[in-house]
């Protein structure tokens, strides 16, 4: 039982990465209907810069992380300006293959930049093992879930309580209305780009610390995943991606702890089959009509 719990605190602290990512891709689906592939690729480039900031500059974790995230969200609104705004009208496999377009450019640019080797991450703080009988738990998987919450608190209250919340909601409702009633779509939409490239950033700075590593592809894998968590928890759903977070990072530790650790992201990929043949709109998600 003891190992059983151990494995469900190990997925809360990887989903919680996957959540922050799977965040961004429902809300920039919610807005546009897009998926953006390259955002695993940002979730990348938070954790060079969270790198850079630590080992080059030598700035504490926090601040290291909160720059990381600004920078990124700069990147972000940029990705969306340059490869999809020309495309907002155009059809959808045009823009799919931005996407696709953007993620390569990435990994490519960082592999020539820096190389496709493995990089030690820095290890700002110093890890402390906490011990609950059979359980244990380190300083770092604390912080992990903390910010990741925290991050995710603030989103909900950026959503609900403020003005560009309200406008990102009306623009995802009817983009139409939207316009007639004044809201800047553009500026809407590129707002949303940055908010879910800071939350990849910090996902990638996070998983840095937790892993100790980092490389030009380590984006790809966790981007599909987090992916895969929008889809269960039900895209376009921001709770339905925290949600679809936590059971992949869950699902994966579970399958990691009875041998089947060779097999963990063939068992993500089958989740979603079988989401999509049973409930195809998710977990939190609902039948909606669309007008022809």
């Amino acid at each position: 039982m003891s190992s059983i719990i151990q494995q469900l605190i190990n997925g809360v602290i990887l989903g919680s990465v996957y959540a922050l990512l799977a965040l961004g891709y429902t809300m920039i689906y919610g807005i546009i209907k897009l998926i953006n592939f390259a955002h695993g690729d940002v979730y990348m480039l938070g954790a060079y810069f969270g790198y850079f900031f630590i080992r080059v500059m030598h700035l504490n974790l926090f601040i290291a992380l909160i720059l990381s995230m600004a920078i990124c969200s700069v990147l972000g609104m940029l990705i969306e300006f340059i490869a999809y705004r020309p495309l907002r009208h155009s059809p959808r496999i045009a823009v799919l293959i931005s996407a696709l377009g953007v993620s390569f450019f990435l990994q490519n640019g960082m592999s020539y930049l820096y190389g496709s080797d493995k990089r030690a991450f820095p290890q700002a703080i110093e890890t402390t093992q906490y011990h609950f009988g059979a359980l244990q738990i380190s300083n770092i998987q604390i912080i992990i879930v903390t910010t990741a919450v925290a991050l995710m608190i603030l989103l909900h209250l950026i959503v609900k309580r403020t003005k560009m919340g309200r406008a990102m909601r009306a623009v995802s409702a009817d983009e139409e209305a939207a316009i007639l009633m004044g809201i800047n779509v553009s500026r809407t939409i590129s707002f949303t780009f940055a908010i879910g490239s800071a939350l990849a950033a910090a996902g990638g700075v996070l998983i840095g610390l937790y892993y100790n590593n980092i490389d030009p592809l380590m984006g790809m894998t966790p981007g599909i995943k987090a992916f895969v968590a929008a889809v269960l928890g039900g895209i376009g759903i921001i709770p339905g991606a925290a949600l679809g977070g936590w059971l992949i990072g869950i699902l994966e530790t579970m399958a990691q702890a009875v041998g089947l650790s060779n097999y963990k992201d063939a068992i993500v990929y089958a989740i979603l089959i079988i989401i999509l043949l049973l409930k195809p709109t998710g977990i939190l998600g609902k039948n909606k009509r669309e007008k022809v």
